[in-house]
């Protein structure tokens, strides 16, 4: 996902340095739905690895 939004990003550099505004403003925005979707997802498992994901599974037991 992260490798996406940095495609996106370069695509709307390159974009916006040849003159099409629509289409870097456009790969920009997906740019920045991708990186804040990479972000929470980070954190989730981050929380997730911190908790000790086993912790649920002996409360289930």
């Amino acid at each position: 996902m992260l490798k996406y939004a940095i495609v996106f990003a370069i695509v709307s550099l390159i974009a916006g340095a040849l003159g099409f505004g629509g289409i870097a403003a456009g790969s920009a925005g997906i740019a920045k739905v991708l990186f804040a979707l990479f972000l929470v997802l980070s954190v989730i498992f981050v929380l997730l690895a911190a908790l000790g994901v086993g912790a649920a599974r002996k409360i289930l037991k």
